[in-house]
């Protein structure tokens, strides 16, 4: 299989070396997936929850570490032979108890790698370089999609992560939107796709004014507070701590659940074919060591804060300890995890199938223990 992951990005990297006149060896393995499977997160799914840090400015260090060095360098934790990639945002967050005893253990099992950049972890599954990684649900398929089946879905890691945020009393569900603006990222992509369904399925007409990231919609807040915004975590919590005409109006994932029979997702874990193919007895202990992880940092904010900021995920521990119970941290595998994931998937194919990588996975894409 990571023979026809390297055939397919060479193909691609070799024609648009054609038509471009450059492009070097270095880039040849993977480029094609990094390039168009690492869109998606970038411009949807990351916006919600992982590339977070990429969408941080300079006034906006103190909610994630977004330093120029965090954007080119990734954290590494452990040398077992399980290399786990992750970017650096709420998906990871479930990781971090497991992240520090592979740290006081020479002999643990893991290597935790960690990027602000999506392209970074898509490469490595491509490239055969990592063989778990937590991504966003969207650019799980798409993957699936760009290496011919060649990743399955072993949990999902993270629910919604969307909230909506004003100063208007009188918003407490979607469906006091009726006639009103709002403000929102992604546009063309998962945040406005999950926005729109929810929108069409209250019946609610309203107007959606896009951003191009969420710090230019915390500061549209900052200067007016009776607007009306979607965010993520963790800047729902920066942004209500900076201003108290703020507050949070209602959950997307609680006004989800109200339509749907399955869950709002943000990020899920995937894992190569190739190694889960001759590594299932290492596969299944990660899933069974990410859920005690995930009951850790959930059963303990203060403590997981303090890792959350440890490791650079986000900078501050008190707003990781305040974001932490709303990024929704989860652990969920089997047919739970395929009903939530297939349907959210749905959602985002009817609406556009690029966001998806074109197609829907088929049964295969999901595994089961």
């Amino acid at each position: 299989m990571k023979k026809k992951f390297l055939a397919l990005a060479m193909s691609m990297v070799l024609a648009a070396a054609a038509l471009t006149g450059c492009g070097s060896a270095a880039r040849t393995e993977t480029s094609e997936i990094t390039t168009e499977a690492a869109t998606e997160a970038t411009t949807a799914d990351a916006t919600v929850a992982d590339a977070t840090t990429a969408d941080a400015t300079a006034s906006d260090a103190t909610t994630l570490d977004a330093s120029a060095t965090d954007a080119v360098e990734a954290t590494v934790v452990g040398n077992g032979e399980v290399r786990v990639g992750a970017l650096k945002g709420p998906t990871t967050m479930g990781l971090v108890d497991l992240m520090s005893q592979t740290e006081e253990d020479a002999n643990a099992a893991y290597t935790f790698t960690m990027s602000s950049q999506p392209t970074d972890i898509v490469s490595g599954i491509a490239s055969g370089k990592l063989d778990i990684a937590l991504v966003p649900a969207n650019l799980a398929s798409t993957l699936w999609n760009k290496t011919k089946g060649g990743v399955s879905v072993i949990d999902v890691n993270t629910l919604g992560v969307l909230y909506c945020v004003t100063g208007d009393d009188s918003i407490k569900s979607v469906a006091d939107l009726d006639g009103k603006t709002i403000l929102s990222t992604g546009q063309g992509a998962s945040p406005e796709y999950v926005l729109n369904y929810l929108l069409e399925k209250n019946g609610v007409n309203a107007t959606v004014e896009f951003k191009s990231d969420a710090t230019e919609v915390a500061a549209a807040l900052a200067t007016d507070p009776t607007q009306i915004a979607v965010l993520p975590q963790p800047f729902v919590t920066v942004a209500e701590g900076k201003n108290d005409a703020l507050h949070t109006a209602f959950s997307l994932t609680d006004e989800w659940a109200k339509v749907s029979d399955s869950q709002l997702l943000t990020g899920v874990t995937v894992v190569r074919n190739d190694f889960l193919a001759e590594n299932k007895a290492a596969v299944d202990p990660f899933l069974a060591d990410h859920a005690s992880s995930v009951e850790a940092v959930n059963g303990d904010a203060e403590a997981a804060s303090k890792l959350i900021a440890q490791y650079g995920i986000i900078e501050k521990a008190p707003i990781a300890q305040k974001a932490l119970p709303q990024c929704n941290i989860v652990c969920i595998t089997g047919e739970e995890m395929k009903a939530d994931l297939s349907a959210y998937l749905q959602v985002l194919y009817d609406a556009d199938p690029s966001s998806v990588g074109g197609s829907l996975p088929d049964d295969a894409f999901y595994y089961a223990q």
